[in-house]
């Protein structure tokens, strides 16, 4: 679950790096400060430690062409129509059954 908190540095991170600015906790504080809100202290240096050496335009700019190469790929199969059919003859898988009656008692399968 996301915080406020969280947020706020995440924020903070993306108006540095717009701005073509270091990331640092220092900055990502005094940025959070200006705006009025506050965070519990570790969390600008977490934040800044995890992005060091990241180029957090290229990891934005990246996320969006990962699901554009995926779309095209996951649209080819459905255009072979034979594949598709002889997946529809084959056997459907059979439903994992538990080992022991101890198991099953304790309601620990693995499909539950």
């Amino acid at each position: 679950m996301t915080t406020k908190d969280e947020l706020a540095c995440v924020y903070a991170a993306l108006i540095l790096a717009d701005d073509d600015v270091a990331i640092t906790g220092d900055k990502i504080s005094s940025i959070i400060k200006a705006s009025g809100y506050e965070v519990e202290p570790y969390w600008p240096g977490l934040f800044a430690k995890a992005l060091e050496g990241v180029k957090v335009k290229d990891l934005i700019t990246n996320l969006g062409s990962v699901g554009a190469a995926a779309a095209p790929a996951a649209a080819a199969p459905a255009a072979g129509g034979k594949k598709e059919e002889a997946k529809k003859d084959e056997k459907p898988a059979k439903k994992a059954e538990p080992e022991s009656e101890e198991e099953e008692e304790l309601g620990l399968s693995l499909f539950d």
